[in-house]
């Protein structure tokens, strides 16, 4: 029979034990997470959700029109026309009870019509990121404008023509009362294959949503992980904002004979007004209040000379 001291001593080394294995875990889930926010496909996506929910600029800015997207979208157009020109011409006995081959068809003359619009946005864009202060693109700036206003429209009325067929095609396929799968199995895949993949690219905003808003937010906060900076326990924490100073302005805090640091937020770039909370950091900067809380969140070091709090 094991003793008192025996057992407290197994009881003991099996808590470090768990806790060293969930140590173990919790590191390389912050790893994975840290690795994650560093890849491309992340930085991608977020580049793609600032541009649908921020200030667009010119066309050369979007993302979508990158050259590594631009060439995703050439291999997936071509990969579609190659794959169902495969199987409708080694189809031809079977007999579905919708005109699915015509429906491939139609969405394979929508393929063949986007490549125009692939050239000419990868020209525009490439266009648009050389002009730059060159007086030359400055002088065919109108036609450039005339063109782009007609692609717009051209790539509305293809994306009007894409939503309109894969409704008809869900109509088509999924069609209850003519359930015809085994007289043409493959056609009927073929197009089942295309609207799943359809339905992926409609989705994607509410999945770029559901990703960005919920999920990685989530599991930053979970695992005390920054992910906007892509750091690890660099900001400031509650308990060293609490000690740093705060007031609310008066304008006999900042004479107009003192350096013009302490006339304005370097952060906001706003004067500051009357009645505003401000906070001083141990470098004697002042700034914004909220301002410099979300920086010291951030990075807990000061924006100006990049002292750190103590």
């Amino acid at each position: 029979m094991p003793s008192a001291s025996s057992s407290s001593s197994l009881a003991t080394s099996g808590t470090s034990r768990g806790g060293g294995a969930g140590g173990r875990v919790s590191a390389f889930t912050m790893r994975a997470v840290a690795r994650m926010s560093r890849a491309r496909w992340f930085i991608f996506l977020r580049r793609v959700y600032q541009y649908q929910n921020g200030p667009r600029s010119d066309l050369g800015s979007n993302p979508f029109n990158s050259a590594g997207w631009l060439a995703f979208e050439l291999g997936v157009i071509v990969a579609q026309m190659v794959i169902t020109t495969a199987i409708v011409a080694t189809s031809p006995k079977e007999r579905p009870a919708w005109p699915l081959r015509l429906w491939v068809a139609a969405y394979n003359v929508g393929n063949v019509l986007s490549l125009p619009l692939l050239y000419w946005r990868h020209r525009h864009s490439s266009a648009a990121a050389g002009r730059g202060d060159d007086p030359e693109m400055h002088g065919a700036s109108d036609a450039l404008r005339n063109s782009s206003y007609l692609m717009n429209k051209a790539r509305a009325f293809l994306e009007l023509f894409f939503a309109m067929w894969f409704v008809m095609g869900n109509v088509w396929v999924f069609d209850a009362r003519l359930g015809s799968f085994h007289r043409a199995p493959r056609l009927y895949g073929l197009c089942i294959g295309l609207l799943a993949w359809n339905a992926v690219v409609y989705s994607l905003p509410f999945l770029l949503f559901l990703l960005l808003c919920c999920f990685v937010p989530a599991v930053g906060y979970a695992l005390g992980y920054n992910m906007n900076s892509a750091s690890v326990g660099r900001g400031a924490s509650d308990e060293q904002l609490d000690e740093l100073p705060r007031w609310r302005f008066k304008e006999m805090d900042a004479p107009r004979d003192r350096e013009h640091d302490d006339q304005e937020c370097c952060i906001c770039l706003a004067q500051y007004r009357e009645k505003e909370e401000v906070r001083q950091l141990p470098c004697t900067h002042m700034f914004h209040l909220k301002c410099v809380d979300r920086w010291l969140r951030i990075i807990s070091s000061c924006p100006l000379c990049k002292q750190e709090l103590s």
